[in-house]
């Protein structure tokens, strides 16, 4: 929004800001935030930044977690939803030092700027264009309780199947289960919703391509955006999601991009496009190809498929995220590249036509990722492809022309499989992470503390009874 500090300042008065927001990642990808009145935001903390504990950020142990916060002007953005009129921008945290600070190589942001630079130096592309699509459920009723001896959860939206009985106001109107794929009004009851939160997106510059329905009934939504750089649409996955949970908040209804919030509905996933241009010129297209996909974007495939156990400790780094990759809900299961096959891990989309729209799109990636960490560790896997030359046809991915999940579980074995839980994830990414760590883009400490986190989170889940089991166990 901003190139120099008088031009902020300036627009600070002339629309009569009284208070700046800096927004930080913490390790999981909440933002987290400092709020200071609009006369303390001053040249300084464009050089010495404002300070804060990290450790408290799941970063650094206490020892060493003094850091600081130096705001990126270009990333200002007026908060939509502050009660006091609020400038707000992201920006890179430094770790204090002498004689200068240094940036925090852990810091999610740090990270991507890094996984970009590695890009460029080694010369195969100066530039990767990302397109996530949202996926996440609108409820009007959230409840649970984790206790020693009890725990459960209670979703509820008016215009679920289950309400058809409801006593209480009822027009009917209900989507089906599994039945709400682009379904038209009354039905939808979230069309306006979804419409004023792409509106707030359009305002803080994140194009819309289009929002409909999705297949769950209980509320669930996607809107899909137009695609850019990965820092930049880094950023814009963390401000959506930020409009998203606000714009419901402020409407009584709450939000979630949760995996998998409901049994037996479909879930959430964070589908990525993607494809690399240098000096403005697409890689990814050759009319000749498969799919009419150049040599190097098939290698960029094959990086991401022979990786993609690993990177799902980034890209689907929740114990949820597996209740969401199982057979018969449009999720995938098994590790395969196909040409418009929604059951394959990497979907090449028959529509994207043309050296500018011909990419591919991974499949497996949830909003419970950090989009930072997951965007840069997919960039990295496929760099590593396109190095290796790796052919995926040649290392049994596909193509899977056909419905990987009509296939027989003997027929299922022969294919590669992406991990059962996060556990599992986890080992994978234990044994395979030198693709990661090429030029220090994801630092081993890293890595060690994601580890760390993730398996107590596994731990858990795996030791706290769940309702279910009594059903099935208790009278034994």
């Amino acid at each position: 929004m901003f190139t120099s500090m008088e031009e902020a300042r300036r627009y600070c008065k002339d629309n009569e800001i009284q208070m700046v927001d800096f927004m930080m990642v913490d390790l999981e990808g909440r933002w987290r935030h400092l709020t200071i009145p609009v006369d303390r935001f001053t040249d300084d903390i464009l050089e010495d930044g404002v300070g804060f504990d990290g450790s408290n950020y799941g970063y650094a142990p206490v020892e060493k977690s003094d850091m600081v916060f130096v705001p990126d002007l270009s990333s200002a953005y007026v908060d939509a939803f502050a009660e006091i009129p609020t400038l707000a921008m992201i920006g890179d945290v430094f770790v204090i030092d002498l004689p200068k600070n240094h940036r925090f190589d852990q810091y999610p942001r740090n990270v991507a700027v890094r996984a970009e630079e590695y890009m460029k130096s080694l010369g195969i592309a100066d530039e990767m264009r990302i397109g996530p699509e949202f996926e996440f459920h609108v409820f009007e009723h959230v409840s649970y309780n984790v206790e020693p001896n009890g725990s459960g959860y209670v979703v509820d939206t008016e215009q679920a199947a289950w309400n058809t009985g409801n006593d209480g106001e009822n027009l009917g109107y209900k989507m089906p289960v599994k039945g709400g794929y682009h379904m038209a009004l009354p039905m939808d009851r979230l069309s306006g919703f979804r419409s004023r939160v792409s509106m707030l997106m359009e305002r803080q510059g994140i194009l819309v391509k289009y929002h409909h329905h999705e297949v769950g009934g209980p509320g669930q939504v996607e809107i899909e955006v137009e695609m850019g750089s990965m820092l930049e649409m880094a950023d814009k996955t963390m401000m959506t999601k930020y409009l998203v949970k606000n714009a419901a908040f402020a409407e009584h209804k709450t939000a979630t991009f949760m995996p998998k919030p409901i049994f037996a509905e479909a879930g959430n996933g964070m589908h990525v496009h993607m494809h690399l241009f240098k000096n403005g010129e697409p890689l990814f297209y050759d009319e000749k190809g498969y799919s009419q996909l150049s040599d190097m974007a098939l290698h960029f495939m094959g990086g991401l498929l022979k990786h993609a156990r690993a990177l799902c400790a980034f890209t689907n780094p929740s114990t949820n995220s597996y209740k969401r990759l199982v057979p018969g809900y449009e999720a995938p299961v098994t590790i395969g590249y196909a040409t418009a096959n929604r059951s394959s891990v990497i979907r090449i989309p028959a529509y994207a036509k043309g050296p500018n729209k011909k990419r591919f799109e991974l499949r497996n990636p949830d909003g419970t990722c950090n989009p930072y960490y997951a965007f840069s560790a997919i960039l990295m896997a496929g760099l590593d492809g396109v190095q290796k030359k790796i052919d995926p046809h040649k290392e049994g991915y596909g193509p899977y022309d056909f419905n990987l999940y009509n296939l027989s579980p003997e027929e299922q074995q022969k294919i590669k499989q992406l991990p059962r839980s996060l556990d599992e994830s986890l080992d994978a990414l234990e044994a395979d992470h030198e693709f990661l760590t090429m030029d220090g883009v994801f630092p081993e400490k890293l890595i060690e503390i994601w580890i760390k986190k993730r398996r107590k989170e596994a731990a858990k889940y795996n030791q706290l009874p769940q309702p279910v089991e009594f059903e099935m166990y208790y009278d034994l």
